[in-house]
């Protein structure tokens, strides 16, 4: 199980993404706009699309539970 974060950007600051473990260890951090090359470089690859999906659809600033098993 992962959770998910999507960080609201500003003006200068662009959005991130912040995807965490079970017990909140940060396991990867990257741009919103590079979702596929953040995803690759954290060696989850197998998670690509689904995380992208979960990503389009969930508000800023909500940690949310993500498992291959409930793509959401």
């Amino acid at each position: 199980m992962l959770n998910i974060l999507k960080i609201k950007g500003t003006k200068t600051i662009p959005d991130f993404v912040q995807v965490r473990d079970e017990q909140m260890t940060l396991i990867a951090y990257f741009r919103l706009n590079q979702i596929e090359k953040g995803l690759t470089k954290n060696n989850l690859t197998t998670e690509i699309e689904g995380i992208t999906k979960l990503l389009n659809k969930i508000p800023f600033g909500i940690i949310h539970k993500y498992s291959p098993s409930n793509e959401q």
